[in-house]
């Protein structure tokens, strides 16, 4: 089994379709309005933006983290939380073993929190020689 749809509150679809757009650098795949609907693919699962959906946290796998909120912020996005490391993934279970998962948190344009994901190589501890 995997999740088909991810549904997230939208008061202002425009605004919100912008902003997803722009984050998940890619453009809806439909819209109906009425009723208020707006998808987007992510890989076969699907990202809807509803004007009657309750708010979720939705975390987005990133290739850098550092970068995205960067571009984020310049753009006028505020950021709840920077890039830190949460854990490391040691035998691959929930991310490739060896990396760090690193997060950061953002709002989009209607309140919603937003997570942002890397799995970035173990950094040396800071003191260690490396070979």
């Amino acid at each position: 089994m995997r999740a088909a749809q991810i549904a997230q509150f939208a008061a202002d679809l425009p605004r919100a379709t912008a902003f997803y757009a722009g984050l998940l650098g890619a453009a809806p795949v439909a819209s109906f309005d009425p009723p208020g609907l707006v998808f987007f693919d992510l890989d076969g699962q699907r990202l809807l933006l509803e004007r009657g959906a309750p708010s979720a946290l939705h975390y987005y796998l990133v290739d850098d983290v550092e970068a995205t909120v960067e571009r984020l912020r310049a753009a006028g996005t505020p950021v709840e939380g920077e890039p830190h490391v949460i854990f490391t993934h040691r035998d691959g279970v929930l991310g490739p073993a060896g990396t760090e998962e690193v997060q950061a948190f953002v709002r989009d344009t209607e309140g919603n929190l937003v997570g942002l994901v890397q799995h970035r190589a173990c950094q040396p501890a800071v003191g260690t020689a490396t070979e």
